[in-house]
């Protein structure tokens, strides 16, 4: 199925929000091996697959202290619900300050998190907090886990079209320590708690009325079947077991490039032809297999790396991290092209064409 009306959707702004309670990786792993240094029967591969992940430290959403009087799913997902909605409202403050709108021009307001469950949602908690208007349109998503903030910016674009004169906000949290299984020690396990960090991430679209900021100008939606064991979650008792295949590098090997060339030959451009690769930061064999895929040299991808290595995977996040971190730093030129990308559950990947003028 094709495009019938032009996408005309801008990002405004995108910004970022982290807990405050910031660990260094050494500290991290040091936790971890008290944890599991009696039951791991390997504690050196422990440390291994910790410093393979590449990430230099972690917000955490509570102090380190208070993860151990979580007992149960209910007390991690009932932390996670209130920390959600205070990194969530401050992202989206910033966001719109950083626009220049008020909180009563939002029109709609996208939600993405894989890592707690509420309902009401967050975006709901938000609204009488945030002074958001009662008719402001609602979408929050579960489970598109890595690939959301890429989605999410192209769901809000869909909503966009046709609208020129509305504001769509679109916020990220993910809040990934909350979902850590004690008692897992799995290799998925084992890397997960190591990789992946606590923030959130807020971007601001218009439907074209103000002429700045890099518009939309495609998005593309890929799914790959035979692919549902790949990532994602099995839920049982204690919560999110993590579910993380070794085969996530290959499948990005394996289809990233034809499906950027076949996404961006309909333009009529090439790979050459994109200045910024704006890409989520997964993981060091993640954003090497981009780097394979797309035959692209690593400063393309080293703001992916530098994230990475700041604040640790992200999920539905991280790609929006990356966003901001370029936005904010003036790079673009009128006339430059820029594609943002994500992988993530389904197993699938998400495509955004991106323009300045």
């Amino acid at each position: 199925m094709r495009d019938f009306l032009p996408v005309t959707a801008r990002i405004l702004t995108a910004q970022t929000a982290l807990p405050l309670n910031y660990v260094d990786q050494e500290t991290l792993l040091a936790a971890f091996r008290e944890l599991w240094g009696e039951k791991h029967f390997n504690v050196d591969r422990l440390e291994q697959l910790h410093r393979a992940v590449r990430v230099g430290g972690r917000h955490l959403a509570l102090p380190m202290q208070d993860y151990y009087r979580l007992k149960s799913f209910a007390d991690r997902n009932a932390a996670w619900t209130s920390a959600a909605v205070e990194v969530g409202a401050d992202a989206v403050r910033k966001a719109l300050l950083a626009a220049d709108l008020a909180p009563a021009q939002v029109d709609h307001f996208w939600f993405v998190t894989v890592t707690g469950i509420a309902t009401p949602s967050i975006d709901a908690r938000l609204i009488e907090r945030l002074g958001l208007r009662a008719d402001v349109k609602r979408v929050p998503i579960f489970g598109l886990g890595c690939v959301a903030g890429a989605a999410g910016l192209a769901r809000a674009a869909d909503a966009l079209r046709g609208a020129s004169s509305e504001t769509a906000v679109l916020l990220s949290v993910e809040l990934c320590s909350l979902t850590l299984q004690r008692e897992d020690l799995s290799i998925p396990n084992i890397i997960a708690s190591g990789l992946f960090g606590d923030g959130a991430a807020a971007a601001v679209l218009d439907g074209g009325a103000r002429s700045r900021g890099p518009r939309i100008a495609a998005t593309r939606s890929v799914f790959y079947p035979g692919t549902e064991r790949v990532m994602g979650w099995d839920v049982v008792d204690s919560g999110f077991k993590v579910v993380l295949s070794p085969r996530v590098p290959d499948l990005v090997r394996e289809k990233l490039r034809a499906d950027v060339d076949s996404f961006l030959g309909e333009r009529g451009l090439r790979r050459g032809d994109i200045a910024h690769f704006i890409c989520h930061s997964g993981g060091p064999k993640v954003l090497e297999a981009c780097e394979e895929a797309l035959e692209i040299p690593r400063e393309k991808l080293q703001r992916s790396w530098d994230s990475l290595y700041q604040v640790g995977n992200l999920s539905s996040a991280s790609v929006l991290f990356v966003l901001a971190d370029l936005l904010a730093s003036g790079e673009p030129r009128p006339g430059d092209k820029g594609l943002l990308l994500a992988m993530g559950p389904g197993f699938c990947s998400e495509l955004v064409l991106l323009e300045w003028d």
